[in-house]
């Protein structure tokens, strides 16, 4: 069979592809809010909307073991069918920074491509194309673009194979729980979604990925970085604090992202409505990255001064905290059911440490009229 045809025009039209399902894995282990004491901001809980963020014990590679496994419950997944696998991993240290605090070997094992086959390896898989990547809160949008354009699922797919796109974040390896401006804003959470092709006969799709993009634009300033500390405040399991001896974590100009990656993600959707020459009033639903649920209000605002009244889900943060590139599909998940019609998913991220820029972008779905109308 060719992954391919030709339209009436004369013209290449690859298959459409889209998402059969997702499934992700959420550590046991939650942090709540009282466990900071006075170094929690006051207003915290009211911006935000996060009570309680989770805590893996397991590495990057675990936690998407544990995703696929999560999703195997619901699929019957042949290994053979698997065709490409990306990993977004925001929790990695970028070897421009993992070079400057580590020796070699260990530097190496930030990699995002280096994780990504050992996640293969793990789950017994050989697809022809792996991907490992970061891109921090945008990665799960990257990741999509990537399904489209860098492994062309169009037409590359047969009819029953398959992609697979996790993330995995453990971003409490380098956090400093004591920083106020960063220190209980983030969650561990790893996530997989199951794209295929809309025809296949073992998977069926709920949404179809029209598609996405990523890209970075200037910023005023830096907003992140990372630092090698000492004497950094942790939790223990058992709710307890302990002081690591020294840990890389990151830092975070807070205020200013918050203030930024609003407009960011209302730029994103604009270009993907753009695009795909359509008006604000054909998006039936919004669902951004769930960052906070003051930045998600701001981002409503912003997406209504562009003509779109969707309806804009929100109030994702409570029980896992801000969990970056896990957040679209965790988000996506979440709202399974009730998802219907054209959706917009739009982020927003840091750039690359110590730089003035940020990355964003959008991912662009469009629920399946015959699913819509069993889930009513």
């Amino acid at each position: 069979m060719k992954p391919f045809d030709v339209d009436s025009t004369g013209k290449l039209s690859g298959h459409t592809v889209g998402i059969a399902g997702i499934a992700y894995y959420q550590p046991a282990w939650s942090l709540p809010n009282a466990w900071y004491g006075p170094t929690m901001p006051r207003k915290f809980s009211q911006h935000t909307g996060i009570q309680s963020r989770s805590i893996a014990e397991e590495d990057e590679v675990e936690m998407a073991v544990r995703a696929v496994e999560n999703l195997r419950k619901e699929h019957s997944l042949r290994a053979n069918d698997c065709a490409g696998l990306i990993l977004a991993c925001p929790s990695l240290i970028p070897q421009s920074v993992a070079r400057r605090y580590f020796d070699i070997d260990r530097a190496k094992q930030e990699q995002p491509t280096r994780v990504a086959h050992r996640l293969v390896d793990r789950l017994g898989l050989n697809p022809r194309q792996v991907v490992g990547i970061n891109s921090f809160c945008s990665g799960y949008a990257r990741a999509a673009s990537l399904v489209l354009n860098k492994l062309d699922a169009r037409r590359s797919l047969e009819r029953n194979e398959y992609i697979l796109i996790a993330t995995s974040n453990r971003i409490s390896r380098i956090t400093d729980y004591g920083c106020q401006q960063s220190g209980a804003l983030f969650g561990d959470l790893a996530t997989v979604t199951l794209i295929t092709r809309c025809d296949s006969s073992k998977y069926g799709v709920r949404f179809e990925l029209i598609d996405a993009c990523y890209r970075k634009q200037p910023a005023t300033k830096p907003f992140f970085d990372f630092a090698s500390r000492t004497e950094v405040l942790s939790p223990t399991r058992s709710g307890q604090r302990y002081l690591d001896s020294s840990r890389v974590v990151f830092t975070l100009d807070g205020m200013g992202i918050a203030d930024t990656a609003p407009r960011a993600m209302a730029s994103a959707a604009a270009a993907i409505l753009d695009k795909n020459k359509l008006a604000p009033e054909d998006i039936q639903f919004v669902v951004p990255h769930q960052a906070g649920a003051s930045i998600v209000r701001f981002t409503q605002m912003k997406l209504e001064e562009l003509g779109v009244s969707a309806q804009v889900i929100n109030g994702l943060t409570a029980d896992i905290g801000n969990v970056s590139s896990s957040s679209l599909p965790f988000a996506l998940k979440k709202s399974w059911a009730s998802l219907r019609g054209n959706i917009l998913c739009p982020v927003a991220a840091v750039g690359a440490p110590g730089k003035s820029e940020v990355s964003h972008g959008c991912v662009f779905l469009r629920s399946l009229r015959h699913l819509d109308s069993k889930a009513a």
